[in-house]
């Protein structure tokens, strides 16, 4: 079941470094929204954040709150394994498990939440690779190691994998910036599938992938959200000078 993502006051640091400062954006249930801003703005720090990765950092603090559904998931009692099963994350290099097969790789989650058996645990993978759109390219050779696949059909297992777990909300990290045309077409396509039935927020430096396929976009500046509003309107009437200068190529 898909879930609203609702950021209030997010602030983030690495030691003295705040890198994130008093954030506030809603990701809406069954909508793609998109982060953009230059490098090193803080966007995938907010992306991550979302399912607690920066805890695996020492030094790392955050203030704030990030809801999903109704449920802080700052909060100290959050169980964490349970978050990151609820929160798929795409990277940006696609990581398959390379020692498993293609199988394994989106059977291993299910057989580590206890989701799926025998016969169900064919099924259900199956069904996963079908909805990635790689199961006609893989289904003759399941047994051979998902490393070997190409890097977009990689990075469409990566998907499966998530996928199998049942996830409310994705995260995706640049998916596209490793791949070829083709591949990133593949990927927009499947974004624009998971929407219907999940949340999906994904970090991007190309504008024209953010207009193709996000509902919302969100700019962010120096750990500032600068704006944020639906990509329509936004990329054709930005309310902010800072946001038109960098839809427009004059910042960079």
């Amino acid at each position: 079941m898909a879930l609203d993502v609702t950021i209030e006051n997010l602030s983030f640091w690495f030691g003295r470094q705040q890198v994130l400062k008093n954030v506030s954006l809603r990701a809406c249930q069954k909508e793609v929204t998109a982060l953009i801003g230059p490098s090193g703005c803080g966007k995938t720090t907010l992306l991550r954040c979302i399912n607690r990765l920066h805890d695996l950092y020492a030094g790392a603090s955050v203030a704030g709150k990030i809801l999903i559904g109704e449920e802080n998931i700052l909060d100290a009692g959050t169980n964490r394994v349970e978050l990151r099963r609820r929160v798929g994350m795409i990277f940006q290099k696609p990581n398959p498990f390379p020692h498993l097969s293609v199988f394994e790789n989106v059977a291993s989650g299910l057989r580590l939440h206890g989701l799926a058996y025998g016969r169900s645990l064919r099924e259900r993978v199956e069904a996963c690779l079908r909805k990635a759109a790689l199961w006609d390219e893989v289904k003759d050779f399941l047994d051979r190691p998902g490393a070997l696949l190409s890097g977009g059909q990689q990075q469409r297992l990566c998907i499966a994998r998530a996928l199998a777990i049942e996830p409310e909300v994705f995260l995706m990290d640049e998916p596209c910036a490793s791949l070829d045309p083709v591949s990133t077409m593949h990927i927009e396509e499947l974004i624009k599938e998971l929407q219907e039935e999940y949340t999906v927020i994904i970090v991007t430096h190309n504008m024209q992938q953010a207009a193709r396929i996000s509902r919302q976009t969100a700019f962010v500046l120096h750990g500032e959200l600068v704006e944020a509003g639906p990509t329509a309107e936004l990329f054709v009437h930005a309310r902010d000078s800072r946001t038109e200068a960098y839809l427009t190529g004059k910042m960079g």
